[in-house]
């Protein structure tokens, strides 16, 4: 299970870079349905719409897949440093999006994303995905007690590492975890 959930994770992470170079290069999908919005050709929004979907989808399943992953424990008192990381990865991953418009064909396409899917995959450091964000997580760089560096992705709010007292942690790796809020509780709520 562990192997097609990091396989996933990987998809979602780099899956905005297909997205950019559909929209990029106009490759609206064919359909039948036609309506008018605001004037704009029906299909290509239509297109947009569904090629945004498929990645948000895919992030909730993985979501609610990560509840099938093995479970570890953060107890109060255990972590040493909490810092917030959500700035750091936005950077690089916006170069995904710059790669996405200088290919030019689908060849070239195939063959980054190939090369980009497999150094993500096999790097299992993180899977910094900002798809999360959107369902209102958090990603967070922990330091334990004992030394040991770990990714989280988590819904909650940690400013410091007191705070950080966590019953179930879904183990993606050996360094990176979830913790899973309810799926509906929203942004704002908190």
């Amino acid at each position: 299970m562990n192997i097609i959930f990091r396989l996933l994770l990987t998809f979602n992470a780099t899956s905005l870079l297909i997205v950019v170079f559909l929209v990029q290069n106009d490759c609206p999908l064919e359909c039948s349905i036609r309506f008018n919005f605001f004037g704009l050709g029906s299909s290509v929004w239509f297109s947009y719409v569904i090629y945004s979907a498929v990645p948000l989808l895919l992030t909730a399943l993985s979501i609610g897949l990560s509840a099938k992953l093995g479970s570890d424990e953060f107890k109060r008192g255990e972590v040493s440093n909490v810092e917030y990381a959500n700035n750091s990865f936005l950077p690089s991953y916006l170069g995904y999006f710059f790669v996405a418009l200088s290919v030019s064909d689908w060849q070239s396409l195939v063959f980054v994303y190939s090369i980009l899917f497999v150094f993500t995959f096999l790097s299992q450091a993180l899977y910094f995905n900002p798809l999360f964000l959107v369902f209102g997580y958090n990603f967070y760089n922990i330091r334990t007690s004992s030394g040991l560096c770990v990714f989280l992705i988590s819904r909650e709010r940690y400013k410091n590492p007191s705070e950080v007292c966590i019953a179930r942690a879904f183990r993606i790796n050996d360094y990176t975890f979830i913790e899973r809020g309810s799926l509906w509780t929203t942004y704002w709520e908190r």
